[in-house]
């Protein structure tokens, strides 16, 4: 079932839940029901829910090579001829392109800003604070029920559905803030923006490693790619993020970016009068045009 929120001045909240895909007798459930946004954007667009909170997380070993090799593409040029020489002679990612050690052994993340979340179809003003602003394409996971100390299959339980997610980065502002210790901030913290529609968990989960996902810039396809190659579960995952810790219903979670699913993997960030289109299959999609 694929559920959008429409404005209708007719209701407390100033909008209500629609249901544009599933059956006939289907009803929206309450958990989304509690999570109205407060006001619509610019063009009446509108969150489906209100994020209590985001947390981001890094799921796709292969976009962290990528990344980590376009970072050094466009940022050291220098080196990064050093590290092309290495991985023709080795024929394997240089080394510290690949992710770090506790990756392999349990799921990481950081919390970004669920409050600077805005809806797709927007217009997205290029921001002030940088010169290389870039897209990550990810799959939003939105918990139904709370969870705390959960097994796997409990996580699994809790997931009310899923939505398409984008990462806005300021790239060239990341790698300092990254190497400060304390993890991104205004690298990251800006901007995030969802998909208008919300799917819920049963006609995703079926199919969660083999959804296929697309980039289309300016109506060129740019990308195609999928959810195949978690490091982690989603299950595994919820259940490390709820050990000793309460989540609750409304909570978002990316999966972190998919492999190619961002500009400074593919050597195209994002310039002004572009318009950029991300999709998931069976989950939904999202637009903006960059000004």
């Amino acid at each position: 079932m694929k559920i959008r929120r429409i404005c209708d001045a007719n209701s407390p909240q100033g909008s209500r839940l629609e249901i544009v895909e599933g059956a006939a007798n289907a009803v929206v459930p309450d958990w989304l029901q509690e999570l109205a946004p407060t006001t619509p954007f610019d063009g009446g667009a509108i969150l489906p829910f209100q994020p209590r909170s985001f947390r981001d997380c890094m799921l796709f070993e292969q976009h962290w090579i990528q990344a980590s090799r376009g970072f050094a593409r466009r940022f050291m040029p220098g080196a990064f001829r050093v590290t092309q020489l290495y991985e023709h002679i080795m024929q394997s990612p240089f080394p510290a392109f690949r992710p770090p050690a506790l990756w392999k052994h349990q799921p990481i993340y950081y919390f970004s800003n669920h409050l600077t979340i805005i809806p797709g179809d927007t217009l997205v003003k290029y921001p002030s604070h940088t010169k290389a602003f870039d897209y990550e394409l990810e799959l939003g996971i939105v918990l139904a029920k709370p969870l705390f100390n959960a097994t796997p299959d409990e996580a699994l339980d809790a997931i009310g559905g899923f939505v398409v997610l984008n990462d806005f980065s300021a790239r060239d502002i990341q790698r300092p803030e990254m190497q400060s210790g304390f993890g991104p901030q205004k690298c990251k913290h800006f901007i995030t923006s969802i998909s208008q529609t919300l799917t819920t968990a049963d006609e995703v989960l079926p199919r969660i490693n083999t959804l296929v996902a697309t980039v289309h810039l300016n109506g060129e396809l740019i990308v195609k790619t999928s959810t195949a190659g978690m490091r982690h579960s989603l299950g595994n995952l919820l259940a490390f993020l709820s050990n000793a810790e309460q989540l609750y219903p409304g909570e978002l979670i990316g999966t972190g970016t998919l492999p190619s699913g961002s500009g400074i993997e593919t050597g195209r960030l994002l310039e002004r009068g572009d318009t950029l289109r991300l999709a998931i299959e069976g989950v939904g999609e999202l637009s903006h045009t960059i000004i």
